[in-house]
């Protein structure tokens, strides 16, 4: 009884096991569906690795001044107030009070030359004019008691006193009283002369500031033999030259084809090379009435409205010569980017950010127009790089790489 219960539980494999036409059919279609899942799967590996070939453009500051500039022109920051500062004496320079960059007043004392010879030739004149003066006093002295002894001879000859002889000796000496009298106030002015010629010979050995500026450049040093011409071998001609610089102006050609978009008051602003990211107002002051007929070009002069100590002569600038004033808020640089790069999807728009070989899909907030450029307010910085098209090939995360032109 137990084994024929165990034979129950036997199972029959002829049964169950299928014919083999119909096991082969199932293998067929089991490896069927492997190789298509094997393709769908490579497909899909593939669409993912592949690189799209883009063309990209980089988000970039734009300053509204840009979207308003007539004219563009090049030039160099020029002193309108420059010395070549040197003495009208000639000697050895003594004592140099400045250096480079020193800030100078008008009349300052800025060098000084040997000049004991000249202090003792004042000191001389000095001399003589005090000699010249005491003997006027002499001389005034001199007069007044000749005056007296006229008036008693005339008193003495009227009573018939004295003789006409010594009345004529007495009149005789007060006009000699007189005239050295006279002598003594010209020698006092022949002395004064003098005294002055020689305290400006002095004087031109002290070298002066001309005017409130800075020193540019130290010419000569002490020991140096200064000329005001510079003939002797080794001389030199300058000490210092200076520059006042409230005075500074960007001197620029403008081409003769393009005069007439520009005048005198015209707003401008000037960019420095120096000084990338900073925005000068300015205001065309001068146009020079005379043509460069080598360059055909005409040379204007723009004054900054606003000081900087960072503003220095022979500096390189660029002048945007603007159709009308800036108005508040406008100096400041602004994000623009293409408007090719923007898509537009579902009410909102976004910009593929290239970062590393990945197209980045990113959402922007856009402003008004930027001349041929579009503001953004927010999404991207300056300097990102953002794919202009082709967009619709693109979605978040592709693999791009940049075209080559």
């Amino acid at each position: 009884m137990a084994q024929d219960d165990l034979n129950k539980l036997t199972i029959d494999k002829h049964r169950y096991t299928p014919s083999g036409g119909a096991g082969r059919k199932r293998r067929t279609r089991i490896v069927t569906v492997l190789v298509l899942l094997a393709l769908v799967l490579a497909v899909w590996a593939m669409a993912t690795t592949r690189s799209v070939e883009v063309e990209v453009a980089t988000v970039s500051l734009v300053y509204p001044s840009q979207t308003i500039s007539l004219l563009n022109a090049s030039g160099y920051v020029v002193a309108q107030r420059k010395a070549a500062v040197s003495s009208k004496a000639t000697g050895r320079l003594e004592w140099l009070g400045v250096e480079e960059g020193s800030v100078v007043r008008e009349g300052q004392l800025l060098a000084r030359l040997e000049n004991r010879d000249v202090a003792a030739q004042k000191g001389q004149a000095s001399a003589s004019l005090s000699a010249a003066r005491d003997n006027l006093e002499q001389a005034k002295v001199e007069q007044k008691d000749a005056a007296r002894a006229l008036t008693r001879a005339k008193e003495l000859i009227g009573q018939g006193i004295i003789a006409q002889a010594d009345y004529d000796t007495a009149e005789a000496r007060y006009q000699r009283a007189q005239a050295a009298v006279a002598a003594a106030q010209a020698n006092i002015s022949g002395a004064q002369s003098a005294l002055r010629g020689a305290e400006a010979s002095l004087d031109y050995t002290l070298i002066r500031a001309p005017f409130d500026g800075v020193v540019l450049t130290k010419n000569a040093d002490v020991g140096d033999i200064v000329s005001p011409l510079a003939a002797a071998a080794n001389a030199k001609a300058a000490v210092v030259t200076m520059a006042d610089m409230g005075s500074l102006q960007v001197e620029a050609d403008v081409s003769e084809a393009n005069l007439g978009k520009v005048k005198v008051g015209q707003p401008c602003e000037i960019v420095l090379d120096a000084l990338p990211d900073v925005r000068f107002r300015g205001a065309l002051s001068t146009i020079v009435p005379t043509a460069d007929r080598s360059k055909g070009s005409v040379m204007v002069k723009v004054r900054f409205l606003d000081q900087d100590k960072r503003l220095l002569p022979e500096m390189s600038a660029k002048v945007a010569f603007l159709e009308r004033e800036l108005k508040g808020g406008e100096g400041a640089p602004r994000v623009g980017l293409p408007p090719a790069a923007v898509l537009h999807r579902d009410g909102r728009d976004y910009v593929f950010k290239v970062v590393k070989d990945r197209a980045q899909l990113t959402p922007v907030v856009l402003g008004g127009k930027l001349g041929d450029l579009v503001q953004a307010t927010s999404g991207v910085n300056a300097g990102e790089r953002i794919v202009t098209k082709p967009l619709d090939k693109l979605r978040d995360g592709s693999r791009v790489k940049t075209a080559e032109k």
